[in-house]
């Protein structure tokens, strides 16, 4: 009888060390699924680094339309001034 009890604990053992790798290959598993979901929402979500380049661009284009707009305001109101002859300069 005690064979069998012998037996029949090394039977559990074995399948405590097989659930425990087990229970590490799905930990890992989960967490290379996080890393790469978490990576893919980095590169292509909401505040990515495409949207970012965009924004950027967008930036810089408004800011060239505003000085040329400024330039463009100067103009008109340099000819307002000398439509009503008044000295711009002063």
């Amino acid at each position: 009888m005690s064979d069998v009890l012998d037996e029949f604990d090394d039977e559990a053992e074995e399948s405590g060390r097989s659930a425990l790798f087990y229970l590490k290959i799905l930990s890992l598993v989960v967490l290379v699924v996080g890393f790469g979901l978490y990576i893919g929402d980095v590169l292509f979500g909401k505040s990515s680094l495409d949207v970012l380049l965009n924004l950027q661009a967008d930036k810089d284009t408004l800011t060239s339309k505003i000085k040329s707009l400024k330039d463009e305001n100067a103009v008109l109101q340099k000819e307002y001034f000398e439509l009503r002859q008044l000295d711009p300069d002063r």
